[in-house]
């Protein structure tokens, strides 16, 4: 089981996302870890067992204990804040000044490099469809040294 298995199983009118997840899975301008946790937390995002299984299977050996854990901390956390910040953008009025009361500590202490975190918390966002949790996450990302690259 593995990204290749994956990308096998994609039918000829995905062709494209075969090749881009090729592409993606050698992407030069992130490190090891931020590669294979974006992948990961992407795949949990998915909410796809079969491509959960096939990522973690493929990505999950490159982390250690402590960022795979991190990794899948910011699709849960995401899961969650997505969805009351996307409402709270989306429906306005009083909502977005109102204190969220969510418990978020992962976000404070993930046990890996904020900057990480905080990539792979932006590409779970992105998955999710909440533009007020991706530009917070990406000023966070491009401050801590990475690029819209």
């Amino acid at each position: 089981m593995s990204l290749e298995t994956l990308r096998d199983a994609l039918p000829d009118y995905a062709k494209d996302l075969r090749l881009n997840l090729g592409t993606l899975s050698t992407e030069p301008s992130l490190t090891q870890q931020q590669r294979a946790g974006t992948f990961i937390a992407c795949a949990l995002a998915s909410r796809n067992a079969m491509v959960t299984r096939l990522i973690v299977a493929e990505f999950g050996p490159q982390l250690s204990a402590e960022a795979l854990e991190a990794a899948k901390g910011a699709a849960a956390i995401m899961g969650m804040n997505n969805i009351y910040y996307r409402f709270s953008h989306l429906v306005g009025g009083d909502y977005p000044k109102m204190p969220a009361r969510l418990r978020m500590n992962i976000i404070g202490k993930p046990g890996v490099d904020k900057v990480d975190f905080e990539l792979w918390s932006l590409a779970v966002s992105a998955i999710n469809g909440c533009g007020m949790c991706m530009e917070s996450h990406d000023k966070v990302v491009k401050h801590g040294g990475l690029t819209a690259e």
